[in-house]
């Protein structure tokens, strides 16, 4: 330190090779560090910053000057010593220079390095150097030298610096740092028209992502259905087609995506090109990492601190959310799902047979492997006994299983309404709820037919069961009802249909012997008590037959019997022994059957069923592949599906006498009749312990009449399978029923289950906020591409801005960012995009105006240039006026 050389008061000229690009300097801020006894190693590889050159740095031990001496012995002493910048072409003696501008702030000297992968110029004589302000030295003075020094300056190396920081540096200010030939002269259009692909690539992308996204948004509104076009066996399979809205929704995310992206980049640079404009932010650069990469609003939250209240920042928020929730507010809006749909109106068709209650008809349904060949007597009764079997007793149990539910929990009712209702089972997979119907107070009924020696039980009760020709209907290909097995089995539908519902009537009553005595035969004069033969009552017997109205009974007005009603009371063969019952079913035109059962008491009960077709009911019927239900829907004040409220005048409750002889298979299938022979049916002896002992329902039990109801709730629904949906037989036969089956048309309302758009919560509204963003943004991007004139150079993308970055000057501004990035007023510094138009070389800057740096004589151009294209399009589109983004 203390061999320094002399001062020298004039600064030596280098030679220097000029451009007429504005030379530039970086400040006093601007650092480089030397190390004490480091020598770098001769054979490291020597990389050139490209378009600039640094000051020598010299060792104080082992570079110190110590006066004049050989020049060649001096270049030998000191080669590769310092930073390893070497070759350095002395600067000519300078005056004061012209002011310029340009990005780097100003410096009072130039030490320059060579350009880049150019070969060192030879060493040149020097009799003196520019004074380094160097703070480390300070109290030496200045130094110089009359001897050649030049090979002072040496290259410098990526190794040599990083050597040189590891180790403990002292600081040097650098004096002089400016670019060099050869300048980054631009090869590509700084603006490029609408006829360029890459316009029209955005602009088609654009297009696409407006039409598609307002598509998406009108679909979402609009709730589509989508009916058979999306079946299993139709044009597109569930599973198909969301995969394709999941796939078209993934399109239109990432067209919108690029779209808005490159709407970004064109606001952005097209500001930071305008010269009156204020420039755009290191944080206003992130708008794009924002849509790209969502996470960075986390990561990076500092960027949303300082950019997100600007109207250009909350509008790269905004779709920065939607962007990433687009695809799941389709697949919650747009996606076809599973729906039930509105309630509409329609007309449907469905197959007419036979008329209410057809015996024949009925049986020749019934499967049986015996055919008529085999029995052609007996093979359609015997299967119809082992139907009525099977459906009755399951229409029973479960009848009684809910009876015993309702006792156990306490809630049982003497109110009928309030009591287990009918129940029932159709093709075995679709359960049938009947309604209790004309329902009436017991006792007061009881006391009304009650003579005054004697208080006589009546229970009156009817119940009504759907039209079952509905669950055929809504099936038949002609309606084109959407089926549940056509959805992969997810499929659902409810139709109620505007049909007359059929009714069974049970009237019992409780009787005395004397009561019973004229329908009783073994009381009647000449039979002495007893009865022979009863297995084949009644043929054999001499009994009066219709219209023979025979005696008189106390019972005549509450049982209509007599001709007064036109109808002769029945006749038993006997009276039943206890938990016993007999069945009368030998009366010609008759349109009921009686049973007649006794009680553990003694106490005897006589019961009259008859059915008929009521028009106050609809019926509903509920379908789904693991199982379906219908119901009667009656006596409902607003229901505007009771069939007397579609067809005018019709009349209620007319008897349909046909149906007696289904009741009596029935009823012989059911064993009712085995007490005839002291059968003691089990059937028989339940009904027998349900007979009232009061004249007040039970709470705890059904009635013998309730019950009755019950069990022959199958015959209804077989008496009205391919039966007319009026109230009556409206064709000219002979017979009731047709040989060649009818459609026949019935007013109903339909709800089908389907795939359909649209959200199936409704908190899932809130995904509408995604798609109209969506579109709305679309839409402002395509009228600001249609507006501007092709695109201008993309400067936030990462290439672009690299490129821009590593070819300007370099910035206090971003003092202390090299390493961990940019913080605090760094994320908001104001950048401007500037071109050398002599050299169409472009930079970037901070600030509203470049700072002003010292120019040096230039050589002069040998030619004359024109106007650039890319200088042409910078003059238009830096003075441009400001824009509102």
């Amino acid at each position: 330190m203390s061999n320094l050389p002399p001062k020298s008061s004039v600064s030596p000229p280098i030679p220097h090779e000029t451009s007429n690009l504005s030379d530039y300097t970086v400040d006093s801020n601007t650092t480089f560090y030397d190390t004490p006894n480091s020598v770098p190693t001769p054979g490291s590889p020597v990389h050139h910053r490209v378009g600039y050159r640094r000051v020598a740095s010299f060792n104080d031990q082992e570079t110190a000057y110590h006066g004049p001496e050989d020049p060649g012995k001096r270049a030998a002493t000191i080669q590769g010593q310092g930073l390893g910048i070497k070759n350095l072409k002395p600067l000519p003696a300078s005056s004061p220079g012209e002011s310029v501008l340009f990005g780097s702030p100003p410096s009072n000297s130039a030490l320059l390095s060579p350009p880049f992968a150019r070969s060192p110029p030879p060493l040149q004589s020097q009799t003196s150097y520019r004074q380094i302000e160097d703070p480390i030295r300070e109290g030496h003075g200045d130094w110089q030298d009359d001897g050649p020094a030049t090979e002072n300056y040496q290259p410098f190396t990526a190794d040599l610096e990083t050597e040189s920081l590891r180790k403990n540096t002292r600081a040097q200010t650098v004096q002089s740092f400016e670019p060099q030939e050869p300048w980054c002269k631009t090869k590509r259009k700084l603006h490029h028209g609408k006829g360029n692909w890459l316009a029209i690539s955005v602009l088609a992308l654009s297009v696409y992502s407006t039409l598609l996204s307002g598509l998406w948004l009108g679909v979402g509104i609009a709730k589509p259905r989508f009916r058979h076009g999306i079946t299993n066996t139709g044009s597109l399979p569930p599973a198909t087609a969301s995969l394709v809205t999941a796939a078209i929704a993934k399109t239109i995310e990432l067209s919108f995506v690029t779209v808005f992206v490159t709407f970004l980049g064109q606001v952005l640079s097209r500001r930071a090109l305008v010269k009156k404009s204020k420039g755009i932010t290191i944080a206003e650069m992130s708008f794009r990492s924002w849509i790209m990469q969502p996470g960075t609003l986390i990561t990076h939250w500092e960027t949303v601190r300082y950019a997100a209240l600007t109207f250009l920042g909350l509008i790269s928020l905004l779709c920065a959310v939607t962007a990433m929730l687009y695809t799941t507010a389709s697949d919650a809006l747009v996606a076809p799902k599973l729906k039930m749909g509105a309630l509409e109106q329609k007309m449907l068709y469905g197959i007419v047979a036979s008329d209410f209650a057809s015996n024949p008809y009925i049986k020749s349904k019934c499967k049986t492997p015996i055919s008529e060949d085999v029995d052609r007597e007996f093979s359609g009764s015997t299967c119809l006994a082992l139907e009525h079997n099977g459906q009755a007793y399951h229409n029973y149990m479960q009848y009684l299983s809910n009876w015993t539910t309702s006792r156990a929990r306490g809630i049982g009712s003497d109110q009928l309404s309030q009591r287990p209702i009918p129940l029932g089972m159709l093709y075995d997979n679709t359960t049938i709820e009947g309604s209790w119907i004309h329902m009436e107070d017991m006792t007061k009924t009881s006391q009304r037919y009650s003579p005054d020696d004697y208080q006589r039980i009546v229970m009156n009760v009817t119940m009504a069961m759907p039209h079952a020709g509905v669950f055929a209907a809504t099936r038949n290909p002609i309606n084109n009802i959407m089926q549940p097995q056509d959805l992969n089995g997810l499929g659902e539908y409810i139709v109620e249909a505007s049909v007359p519902s059929p009714v069974t009537n049970v009237l019992c009553a409780t009787m005395r012997k004397e009561d019973l005595a004229p329908m009783v035969y073994t009381d009647w004069p000449g039979s002495n008590g007893t009865a022979s033969n009863l297995t084949g009552w009644p043929s054999g017997f001499d009994i009066p037959l219709w219209p023979d109205y025979l005696n008189s009974t106390p019972v005549d007005d509450l049982f209509g019997f007599g001709e007064k009603y036109n109808r002769s009371h029945p006749v038993f063969s006997r009276y039943p022994i206890k938990y016993n019952t007999v069945l009368n079913h030998s009366g010609w035109f008759t349109d009921s059957i009686y049973i007649l059962a006794t009680a553990a008491s003694g106490d005897h009960a006589m019961c009259a069923m008859k059915a008929s077709l009521t028009t106050n009911c609809s019926t509903r019927h509920r379908a789904s592949l693991s199982g379906g239900s219908m119901s009667a829907h009656c006596e409902d004040p607003e229901n505007s599906l009771a069939y007397g409220k579609s067809y005018d005048n019709a009349t209620d409750g007319i008897i349909k006498k046909d149906w007696s002889a289904v009741a009596t298979d029935w009823a012989m299938a059911l064993s009712l009749n085995a007490g005839i022979t002291d059968g003691a049916a089990s059937n028989a002896r339940l009904l027998a312990q349900l007979i009232p002992t009061s004249q007040a329902l039970d709470p705890s039990l059904p009635s013998i009449a309730e019950a009755l109801a019950v069990l022959s709730g199958n015959t209804l629904l077989l008496s009205s399978i391919d039966t007319p949906f009026i109230h009556f037989w409206n064709y000219s036969t002979t017979l009731n029923y047709l040989n060649e089956p009818q459609y026949q048309a019935f007013r109903a309302t339909l709800r089908t289950q389907d795939y359909a758009s649209g959200g199936t919560q409704q908190w899932q509204g809130i995904f509408y906020v995604v798609l109209f963003l969506t579109f709305a943004t679309n839409v402002f991007c395509l009228i600001y591409f249609c507006v501007r004139h092709g695109l201008v150079t993309d400067f936030i993308e990462p290439q672009n801005l690299f490129t821009l970055s590593l070819n300007s000057p370099p910035s206090q501004a971003m003092d202390g960012a090299c390493g961990g990035g940019p913080e605090g007023d760094q994320l908001i510094m104001n950048w401007h995009i500037k071109m050398d138009q002599e050299r169409e070389h472009f930079y970037i800057q901070n600030g509203t105006g470049p700072p002003r740096i010292t120019r040096r004589p230039t050589r002069p151009l040998d030619f004359e240039m024109d106007t650039s294209p890319n200088v042409n399009s910078y003059t238009k589109l830096s003075s441009r006026h400001l824009s509102i983004l």
